[in-house]
């Protein structure tokens, strides 16, 4: 029995050098051995074989699921105005006062079914799907046996996901996490130098970097002559609390969000001894001045980090850019957008916080194939003279949306878990009431 837990022991030593020596040593410090590109590359030329296997078994079906993975509705891209317009081309509209015609209806019937079949919004909140099986199960719920051969590399890719991945991203995900606490409570204890700052994002570069090859992340970043700079803000599209090893990867940033406790609060308290990240109480969180006012005053000193702020509120699943709050907004200051775009074919980055919980996210992700994505880095974006905050956040998300090329919508994102409110509808029956009863109908309520 003694001789079976010292060969235990032994394999553990050894896993463990080999993860220090070829995989932690090289993140820290920013450079690879070539393991994860050779990984990457046999992962692609699988994929792709297996595409042409599937095709080549579902030829006839390939037009209706290449449909069907841009919507079941194929929208025209109108404004009401236009759309009504068109209906109305066999009377003209009278040149004093409004127009109403029986037409009109079946501009808001056919926009209704089109809602009640496939709404713009929540289908923003479910994973995207996919054209092709990318050999994940979660992927592809209608997966039928296809040829011997398929099944047997399907079958040696659950052993690879879950018998060899998921134990060495877990053991590099526990490593960061505890190298990132230890490491932010000991440059806390450093006097208040030049150094302590220099150390400080060292270490929090260093530890997201082994969070990143925990999860076999491939990250292409663009532009970065337009990286944010200290006394800036950093906005980016949401799609998963991953976006923050992403980008920290690349720079250090200063945190904004709630005081959590458990292991949260931990590390938490252990990050913002060593940097000036901003956390609020619950309590805190409710005053908004008193938010934009610290967030304001850590804007104002040049020498702290950016701040990394998702105006979004809530994850999308990197198919849209929805509504950006204005409040990231009225701060002040110059804004650095960014845009995230993920790539589903080697695993789903998107966490649906109302099906799957952090950990079970968490755990998802770990035996998926990889995480690839690209970061675009958009040039500083200033409030213009005589724009108001929603303006200007509607200004940067368009940006954003286009670079990452993504949907640009209006919709909030907290329609995840609330009903439209009441102002959305009246804004639309006053735009359809100006155009019945003309435009003095809705000046002069």
């Amino acid at each position: 029995m003694e001789d079976f837990w010292a060969g235990v022991l032994w394999a553990l030593k050894i896993w463990l050098y080999l993860i220090v020596c070829l995989i932690m040593f090289p993140a820290m410090f920013g450079f690879s051995l070539g393991i994860s590109e050779t990984y990457m590359t046999i992962l692609v030329k699988t994929l792709e074989w297996a595409t042409l296997k599937i095709q080549k078994a579902h030829a006839d079906e390939q037009a209706l699921k290449a449909s069907a993975s841009n919507g079941l509705i194929q929208r025209e891209d109108g404004s009401m105005e236009k759309e009504l317009g068109e209906l109305r081309r066999s009377r003209p509209k009278p040149p004093v006062g409004g127009d109403f015609t029986l037409s009109d209806s079946f501009y808001f019937t056919r926009r209704g079914i089109e809602s009640i079949v496939e709404d713009e919004v929540t289908q923003r909140f479910s994973s995207e799907e996919l054209v092709s099986w990318n050999l994940l199960t979660r992927t592809n719920n209608d997966f039928q046996y296809i040829s011997l051969r398929l099944t047997l590399v399907y079958g040696l890719g659950i052993f690879v996901r879950y018998c060899i991945l998921a134990p060495l991203r877990i053991t590099l995900a526990c490593i960061g996490l505890t190298w990132l606490v230890i490491g932010t409570s000991a440059v806390g204890l450093l006097p208040d130098w030049r150094i302590k700052s220099w150390i400080s994002e060292w270490v929090h570069v260093m530890c997201y970097r082994i969070c990143a090859r925990g999860l076999s992340a491939t990250i292409h970043y663009h532009n970065r002559e337009n990286k944010p700079k200290k006394g800036g803000i950093c906005v980016a599209n949401h799609t998963s609390p991953i976006d923050i090893v992403i980008l920290c990867n690349d720079g250090c940033y200063a945190m904004v969000g709630q005081v959590h406790g458990g292991l949260m609060g931990v590390v938490q308290r252990a990050m913002v001894r060593s940097c000036p990240h901003v956390w609020f109480e619950r309590a805190e969180m409710k005053d908004r001045h008193l938010v934009t006012k610290r967030l304001r005053d850590h804007v104002n000193d040049k020498r702290k980090l950016p701040i990394l702020i998702f105006p979004e509120g809530t994850c999308i699943n990197n198919t849209s850019v929805m509504m950006f709050k204005k409040g990231s907004f009225e701060i002040g200051g110059t804004i650095y957008p960014v845009a995230i775009k993920y790539d589903p074919k080697f695993g789903d980055a998107f966490w649906n916080s109302s099906k799957y919980s952090m950990v079970s996210y968490l755990l998802r992700m770990m035996t998926s194939w990889a995480l690839v994505c690209n970061v675009w880095y958009l040039p500083p974006m200033h409030q213009k003279e005589g724009e108001d905050a929603v303006q200007f956040a509607n200004r940067v998300k368009s940006a954003i949306a286009h670079q990452g090329g993504l949907v640009d919508l209006q919709w909030d994102g907290g329609l995840k878990r609330a009903k439209v409110k009441e102002s959305f509808k009246e804004q639309e029956q006053k735009k359809y009431s100006s155009m019945v009863v003309g435009e003095d109908s809705s000046s002069s309520d």
